[in-house]
């Protein structure tokens, strides 16, 4: 009886260090001490691997891919490779969860949150841009609640190693895509920081733009924008020979969106808002003062400038492909007029997202998707900040807070465009926004929660680190 208890209580122990092997050696790789080296703690993430490792003083810089699931809803069938970087400064720091909402930039960038806490960041490559895109590619696999399920799957398989508290961050799609995350998985983050991040609601009603473009900037710098892009399409005939030329020499092609007429519409079309989203006020000085009386080459050389005409040729498009389907399946897309333009020189007008996807990619709108969002932000948003250009289009529908929020904010910068941070927020909101994000992320000094005036970045600016101009994105793209 003592032999059998005995072996018994022999084979509990055995099947007991079984089970806790796993357990033993994830705990083991993960560095419980803190000794392990951080990249073998990141590559002992199932899924994860090393692409490249750069060096940059002060930090541990990884590309890494990992392995997501195309489907969160059934996650066996079929998976993806997707890039994430990792800006790596102490697991003892909050983190920051960055996402551009297209490409990831595999050069070591710090956003703003990041250098207010002095954290560590990682970044993550929106589904479907290219190479974090499945292989054949199912588009309606490509939804806000996918990619936000993305970033909580990257979450939930790095929360082991940065345990300390985390905050989302994005500018223009990617503050919407901070915000869709927000919406999907609220328990996540500890805070949000949406920046310039446009929420069109009602996708057939645009009529915000137009007032915002009635009264955006001096009755000047509107006049002399306006009289460009209308020259541009009086003078349509002899600009599009030229556009035609230029084609040839770059080898640019229009199948995608149908002619070089539509592409050259549509370039011209984009002139007065691609001014506004990219350009300050002082920048009207270099549009031609004199429209009508000007060269064709200026006229040209000015729109393309600020338009860019490889925006609408298949080579501009094929990039953001995952954008403007996405724009005509859930996120809406912006209608603007033109009442300085006469009618006859228009033909198209602002062309709908489906002409800039390829035809073999269906594609059928959710007028719920961004209600839903809406709704849910006004009444629910915890720990939000969203913050805004004066002077940028994609502001004019913005998100708002309501009485259902809590320690939630929108802010406006002064005559900022799409590039608008907290740094450029008038005294008081900047101090009270800085406050906060600290606050959020679990470092604010004992001074700030006395007096949030306090606030500051904890981190030291870093011209190549801190680099932030926004990228222009030739054509109408948030």
């Amino acid at each position: 009886m003592r032999k059998a208890l005995r072996w018994l209580l022999a084979l509990t122990v055995l099947i007991s260090t079984l089970g806790t092997a796993g357990a033993a050696t994830a705990a083991d790789a993960a560095g419980t001490d803190g000794t392990t080296d951080i990249k073998e703690r990141l590559l002992s993430i199932p899924g994860m691997s090393l692409v490249e490792e750069k060096p940059y003083t002060g930090y541990r810089f990884f590309v890494l891919n990992y392995t997501q699931p195309v489907d969160h809803h059934k996650p066996s069938k079929g998976t993806f490779q997707q890039r994430i970087t990792v800006l790596h400064k102490d697991v003892a720091r909050p983190t920051v969860f960055f996402t551009s909402g297209y490409n990831v930039s595999t050069t070591p960038r710090r956003s703003e949150p990041t250098q207010i806490v002095d954290g560590n960041q990682v970044s993550l490559e929106y589904r479907y841009f290219t190479p974090s895109r499945p292989a054949p590619a199912d588009w309606s696999k490509l939804d806000i609640w996918q990619a936000a399920s993305d970033q909580h799957r990257v979450f939930k398989a790095l929360k082991g190693i940065y345990s300390k508290n985390w905050i989302s961050t994005g500018g223009s799609k990617g503050g919407m895509t901070a915000t869709y995350y927000e919406r999907f998985y609220p328990r996540d983050m500890d805070g949000v920081v949406a920046y310039v991040a446009p929420n069109d609601v009602v996708n057939n009603e645009d009529s915000a733009y137009d007032r915002f473009f009635a009264r955006v900037g001096t009755k000047e710098c509107r006049d002399r924008l306006n009289a460009v892009q209308r020259e541009a399409l009086v003078r349509r005939e002899p600009l599009e020979k030229k556009y035609a030329a230029y084609a040839e020499e770059n080898g640019l092609t229009f199948t995608t969106i149908g002619s070089l007429d539509k592409a050259y519409e549509a370039t011209v079309l984009d002139y007065v808002w691609g001014f506004w989203q990219y350009s300050l006020l002082a920048d009207c000085d270099q549009i031609p003062a004199d429209a009508k009386n000007a060269t064709d080459d200026a006229i040209w050389d000015s729109v393309d400038t600020i338009s860019g005409f490889s925006a609408y040729a298949d080579q501009g498009l094929t990039t953001y492909t995952p954008y403007y389907y996405q724009a005509g399946t859930q996120l809406g897309a912006p209608t603007i007029h033109f009442p300085h333009v006469e009618k006859r020189y228009i033909r198209y007008g602002y062309q709908p997202p489906r002409n800039f996807v390829p035809r073999d990619i269906p594609m059928k709108f959710q007028p719920h998707a961004m209600r839903d969002v809406d709704t849910w932000v006004r009444h629910n948003a915890r720990h939000m900040l969203f913050v805004y250009g004066q002077n940028d289009p994609w502001g004019a529908e913005p998100f708002r807070v309501g009485k259902g929020a809590k320690d939630s904010y929108v802010f406006t910068a002064p005559g900022m465009n799409h590039g608008a941070n907290v740094a450029g927020l008038v005294p008081e909101q900047k101090a009270l926004a800085t406050a906060r994000i600290l606050e959020w992320a679990g470092v604010a000094p004992g001074a700030v929660q006395a007096d949030p005036q306090a606030a500051k970045p904890l981190a030291k600016f870093d011209a190549k680190l801190d680099k932030r101009d926004v990228q222009r994105e030739m054509t109408l793209r948030p």
